[in-house]
């Protein structure tokens, strides 16, 4: 039984890397072009939401200390 297990083992694995190349070729990549694009969006977008945490966060913490009475 453990033979059958080892075999069946090792042509599954076989088949899963022969679908995952069959898959890649499927792949459309992006260019050079639609990457450096599409880095800048993601930078941009989180320079954006850090700014915007920053600001929550500031605010909050003017809120508190003006409530609370707190100094540092």
């Amino acid at each position: 039984m453990a033979a059958k297990d080892t075999t069946k083992k090792k042509a599954g694995m076989g088949e899963y890397f022969k679908g995952v190349k069959l898959e890649m070729k499927k792949v459309i990549w992006p260019t050079k072009k639609e990457t450096t694009s599409y880095t800048a969006v993601v930078l941009v977008t989180c320079a954006i939401f850090a700014l915007g945490f920053w600001l929550i966060d500031t605010g909050v913490l003017a809120a508190l200390r003006a409530i609370l009475g707190v100094t540092m």
